[in-house]
C-alpha cells in the first residue's frame, strides 16, 4: 500500500470514515447506558417523596437497576457468542425502549422497580457488547481511542440525563415521569441505526463465515491490514476452544483475575456515589434547593465530558496502566477532600463541589476511559463474551453494593464515608502497579500471547 497514491489515500480515508461511523453507532449503547444510570440521580428525590421511601428503599430504588445489570451481563456473553454481536445489540435497544416507556407509567413503587429492572438488563448487555464490538472491528493502533468512544458516549448520556433532569424539574408533580420517558427517543434511534452496521468480523470468522468476515475486515481496515488481521484471527482460533474452564489456563487465569478485580475497583472507588447521589450530597453539603443541586450535577457532567476527551487522547499515547495510576491518585485525594469538607461545617458548600469535580475529572480521564477498553481487549476471541460477562458481572456487583449501602453510610457515618472510599482508591493503586500489564499498540492476538508469557 502506497500512501502517496491519491487513489489509495481516498481508500484509507473512506475506510476510516466508515470505521468511525459504525463505532459511533455501536457506542450509542453506551449513550443509553449513561442516560439510564444518570437519570435516577435527578428523579430519586421526587420518587422518594411520591412513594414515601425510607433509606433502604431509596437505596434499592437505585441499586435494583444494577442487580438487573448483573443479569444482563450474565446472559450477554453466551447470547452474543451464539447469535452474534449485532443481533444482541438490537435486542438490547428494544429493551431500552420498553424500559423507558414503562418507567414513566408506574402506579406503584413495585411497578417502577420492575420497569427499572428491565432497563438494567439492557444496561448490562450494552456494557459488554458495545465495547466488545468496537474492539473486534478496530485495528490495533486505533483500538484504544475507538473503544473509548463507548465511554465518551456513556459520559454524554449521563450529561444528557443531568440536563434533561434540570430542565424538567419544574414541570409539575410528575416531573420524574418525564425524566424517565425522554430516554425512549435515543433508544428508538439506536434500533434503526444498528440495522446499517455489519457483524463483527472476528465473530464471523469464528462461525466459519470467512468470506463475510474478510469482507468486513477489508471494508474497515483496507486490503493490506485486513490480510494480516485475518491471518492472526485464523491462527488464534485454531488454538481456542471457547469453554469457561479454559479461563483457568495459565496466563488466561491472570487475565481473568485482573479483569474482575479492576471491575470491582471501577465502582468501589466511588463513582456511583457521585453519579447517582450527587444532588443528595450537595443538599447535605448546604446547597439551598433541588434546582441548584441539579445544576451542580450538570456542571459535574460537563467536567466529566471534557476529562473523557482528555483520556481518549491519552489512552493510546501514554498507555492504560500509567493512566490508571495517575487517575486513581487524583481520585483518592479528592475523596479525602470531600470527606474533610463535609465534616467541617465552616467550609462553604462550594469546596465540596470543587473536590467532587476533581474526583470526576480524575476518574473520567483514567478508570472511566480505560476499564472498558481493557476488558474488551485482554481476552481471546472465542472466550471474550464469556470472560467479559464474568468481569462485568463483578463490576455491577460492586455497583449494587455501593449504591445500596451509601444512603445508610451517609446517615450513620457522614463524611467518614469518603475517607473509606479514599482508602479503596489506595488499594486500587497498589493492585494496578503490581498486576496490570500494558496492552497499548498490540493486536488482540498479541495480547493473548502476552498473558501466557507473563
Amino acid at each position: 500500500m502506497n500512501p502517496s497514491n491519491p487513489a489509495e489515500k481516498v481508500s484509507i480515508q473512506s475506510s476510516s470514515a466508515y470505521l468511525f461511523a459504525i463505532s459511533f453507532v455501536a457506542a450509542m449503547g453506551g449513550l443509553l447506558f449513561g442516560f439510564d444510570t444518570g437519570v435516577i440521580s435527578g428523579a430519586i428525590p421526587f420518587v422518594k417523596q411520591k412513594f414515601l421511601l425510607n433509606a433502604h428503599q431509596e437505596g434499592f430504588a437505585v441499586s435494583n437497576l444494577m442487580i438487573a445489570c448483573i443479569v444482563g451481563a450474565s446472559v450477554a456473553g453466551p447470547l452474543t457468542d451464539r447469535y452474534g454481536r449485532k443481533r444482541v445489540l438490537v435486542l438490547c435497544a428494544l429493551i431500552f425502549t420498553l424500559s423507558a416507556l414503562f418507567s414513566a407509567l408506574p402506579r406503584t413503587f413495585t411497578e417502577l422497580v420492575l420497569a427499572r429492572f428491565l432497563g438494567g438488563i439492557a444496561v448490562g448487555i450494552a456494557s459488554i457488547l458495545s465495547p466488545m464490538y468496537i474492539a473486534e472491528i478496530s485495528p490495533a493502533f486505533m483500538r484504544g481511542r475507538l473503544v473509548a468512544l463507548n465511554q465518551l458516549a456513556i459520559v454524554c448520556g449521563i450529561l444528557l440525563a443531568y440536563c434533561s433532569n434540570w430542565l424538567l424539574v419544574d414541570v409539575g408533580a410528575d416531573n420524574w415521569r418525564w425524566m424517565f420517558a425522554v430516554e425512549a427517543v435515543p433508544a428508538f434511534v439506536f434500533i434503526f441505526a444498528l440495522l446499517a452496521i455489519p457483524e463483527s468480523p472476528r465473530w464471523l470468522v469464528k462461525q466459519g463465515r470467512d468470506r463475510e468476515g474478510r469482507a468486513v475486515l477489508i471494508r474497515v481496515n483496507g486490503e493490506l491490514v485486513a490480510r494480516a488481521a485475518y491471518q492472526e484471527i485464523q491462527e488464534t482460533l485454531v488454538l481456542e476452544h471457547g469453554r469457561y474452564r479454559d479461563l483457568g489456563r495459565p496466563g488466561l487465569r491472570r487475565a481473568l483475575l485482573v479483569g474482575v478485580v479492576l471491575s470491582l475497583f471501577a465502582h468501589l472507588t466511588g463513582i456511583d456515589v457521585i453519579i447517582y447521589y450527587g444532588p443528595t450530597i450537595f443538599l447535605k453539603a448546604g446547597f439551598v434547593n433541588a434546582s441548584s443541586a441539579l445544576l451542580a450535577s450538570v456542571i459535574i457532567g460537563g467536567v466529566n465530558l471534557l476529562a473523557t476527551f482528555i483520556g481518549i487522547a491519552m489512552v493510546d499515547r501514554i498507555g492504560r496502566r500509567r493512566l490508571l495510576l495517575l487517575g486513581l491518585s487524583g481520585m483518592g485525594l479528592s475523596m479525602a477532600g470531600v470527606g474533610f469538607t463535609l465534616n467541617q461545617q465552616a467550609v462553604a458548600p462550594l469546596w465540596t463541589l470543587v473536590c467532587i469535580l476533581l474526583y470526576i475529572a480524575s476518574f473520567a480521564l483514567s478508570m472511566g476511559v480505560v476499564i472498558f477498553v481493557y476488558l474488551a481487549e485482554i481476552y481471546p476471541t472465542r472466550l471474550r463474551g464469556r470472560a467479559m460477562s464474568i468481569a462485568i458481572m463483578a463490576l455491577w456487583l460492586s455497583n449494587v453494593l455501593i449504591t445500596q449501602v451509601f444512603p445508610w453510610m451517609m446517615e450513620h457515618l457522614g463524611g467518614l464515608t469518603f475517607y473509606i472510599l479514599a482508602a479503596i482508591c489506595a488499594a486500587a493503586i497498589f493492585f494496578t502497579a503490581t498486576m496490570v500489564i500494558e496492552t497499548r499498540g498490540k493486536t488482540l492476538e498479541e495480547i493473548e500471547k502476552l498473558w501466557t508469557r507473563s
